[in-house]
């Protein structure tokens, strides 16, 4: 039997059948869609948070130390750069809290005391003015970079924000930048490191501690060599029990989040596929009905010369048929899905532009499990109706 020719009859077939056809496969669009969506939107927030975190700043090492004579100090930091020259720099951050006000408004937020080489550590961006440079920082010297949220809540939408004035406590800070808005960073303010531990937090340390690696050097390989080196200097013992030294890489954050949520999407996968069995399920039991009403159909075609493989190969083709139909229509609705559901995981989970996305390995996938259900699910019907006897076939009323 050539192969138009099963084309043709298995077209024929499923278009004289055409509600049962449809409701059978609803089964497997349902399936095939929540496998698609879970999948789009799961890449989806992965990837809003490799954007939003700055994880794709392979260069970026973490550092967090306490040693046995307390915080670490900005002169540390002098010693680490010289004993590690691999680093292009390193920076140092410091948090505190405080209230902003500007004539009749105010504003809570946290306002971190940075150096100029932290924005381009963590990818802040400035849609206005400018950042503070390293002779402001040794002078303390009274400015601050805000937030876009800050701004708007300290002086309303629209206007220039930069040479304003703002007040935290007794002093009044000048506006020199303002900073993108983000969902991780929300009414946070900058200001140079000493500014904030002389005028706004006196017991200020070194929070956080970040190295940007120079081009070219293997960011695992230096935080292993910092380890060492810090564990060494301030002969910090294995047990912690005089300080603590914890080294690692923006890579290796990465490397941690794409395994949890790919834990977490073969879990929601599997929930999902439950429902594919379901339609598979459904595919066979249309396939066993239609056998037994073309029984008298299926002699025909014996007696005039078919052989089993053409039965089988007729029927296999109509159930895989199905389940491609199916599998398209659910690709469809997936990702209509995935999208009806990014805003509200978004919000969920506190990250802004979460847009699913759909991979060609997640569609080649969904498109070989429908040709696996049906090819699976099909093959009993199939060889039951090869099997028939044409004589009886025929008899059959």
């Amino acid at each position: 039997m050539k192969a138009i020719d099963l084309i043709r009859e298995t077209g024929s077939a499923l278009d004289s059948n055409r509600g049962r056809s449809l409701l059978t496969v609803l089964g497997i669009v349902i399936g095939i869609a929540a496998v698609i969506a879970m999948t789009a939107l799961i890449d989806g927030i992965k990837y809003a948070l490799v954007g939003q975190l700055g994880l794709n700043r392979a260069r970026l090492v973490y550092i967090q130390c306490w040693t046995p004579y307390g915080s670490v100090s900005a002169s540390d930091l002098d010693k680490w750069q010289q004993a590690l020259p691999d680093y292009e720099y390193i920076t140092g951050t410091s948090y505190g809290w405080g209230e902003m006000t500007a004539g009749s408004r105010s504003s809570n937020g946290q306002i971190m005391g940075t150096y100029p080489e932290f924005f381009d550590a963590m990818g802040v961006n400035l849609v206005e003015g400018r950042i503070y440079t390293d002779r402001e920082v040794d002078r303390g010297s009274l400015v601050i970079v805000i937030d876009e949220a800050t701004a708007k809540a300290l002086f309303g939408d629209g206007g220039e924000y930069v040479g304003r004035t703002i007040k935290i406590g007794n002093y009044e800070y000048s506006v020199i930048g303002v900073a993108e808005a983000s969902s991780m960073t929300s009414n946070t303010s900058y200001m140079p490191f000493t500014t904030l531990s002389t005028r706004v937090n006196e017991y200020a340390s070194m929070d956080q501690i970040l190295g940007y690696a120079r081009e070219g050097v293997d960011a695992d390989a230096l935080a292993e060599q910092t380890t060492a080196y810090l564990t060494s200097t301030y002969d910090i013992d294995e047990e912690g029990s005089n300080g603590y030294v914890y080294v690692y890489t923006m890579a290796s954050i990465t490397r941690q989040l794409d395994s949890t949520m790919l834990s977490f999407q073969l879990l929601m996968t599997s929930v999902a596929s439950i429902s594919l069995v379901v339609g598979g399920i459904g595919i066979m039991n249309m396939m066993l009905t239609n056998v037994t009403e073309r029984i008298r159909e299926i002699g025909l075609r014996k007696a005039l010369g078919a052989r089993r493989s053409d039965i089988t190969k007729q029927f296999l083709l109509e159930s895989v048929t199905l389940c491609i139909a199916g599998g398209i229509i659910g690709i469809l609705a997936g990702y209509g899905g995935a999208w009806a559901l990014a805003s509200a995981a978004g919000g969920l989970v506190g990250i802004e532009g979460v847009a699913p996305v759909i991979t060609p390995s997640s569609v080649m996938l969904a498109t070989g499990i429908c040709v696996g259900i049906g090819i699976l699910f099909g093959y009993y019907p199939a060889r039951r109706a090869a099997k028939l006897d044409p004589v009886e076939s025929l008899r059959y009323q």
